[in-house]
């Protein structure tokens, strides 16, 4: 069985957005889970059948978001390198799963230099890293595998091929 998880939201009733916390469920998912508890079979499926139209229709109008796993990770993959709020929106660790993703490897489209020895990186999924310190040896070219860790204090490295690692931070 595939597992889906809600992750975001519903509109407040004043208009503002408000985000799932913690263990604290969208309403219109409290009110599918809570038609399990209805003892009579047919109460319990006119629940169901009710409590799916709201879920769907809260899923379709973009109150309510629903990914699978994989979704969630590509996600998470997307947003590698922003200053992303603490939020259980993309779904917390799980039992065999990293929270936390320590490095993505690209492919660069393009490379730049945007001033003496300071160079911008293009990858393949539009991602677009900038050089913050040091000197780049040797000259990037598309198509070279890349890849971007994690380093201290919420800064980067990039590797190009089998250059020495830059620091860069992440524009788009």
């Amino acid at each position: 069985m595939k597992q889906w998880y809600l992750a975001g939201v519903l509109m407040a009733v004043s208009g503002g957005p408000a985000l799932a916390q913690d263990d604290q469920r969208a309403p219109v998912l409290e009110q599918l889970a809570a038609c399990r508890a209805q003892p009579d079979p047919g109460l319990r499926l006119a629940c169901y059948d009710a409590a799916a139209a709201a879920l769907d229709s809260a899923e379709r109008s973009g109150d309510v978001v629903v990914l699978d796993r994989a979704q969630m990770q590509e996600t998470r993959r997307s947003l590698f390198g922003f200053s992303v709020p603490s939020l259980d929106i993309f779904g917390g660790a799980r039992e065999g799963e990293e929270e936390v993703i320590d490095n993505v490897s690209y492919v660069v489209r393009s490379a730049r230099e945007a001033r003496q020895g300071e160079w911008v990186f293009v990858m393949e999924d539009g991602s677009i890293w900038r050089q913050i310190d040091g000197r780049m040896w040797g000259r990037p070219r598309a198509g070279e595998p890349a890849v971007v860790r994690r380093a201290a204090l919420g800064s980067f490295f990039l590797n190009v091929g089998d250059a020495p690692a830059i620091r860069v931070r992440r524009e788009q």
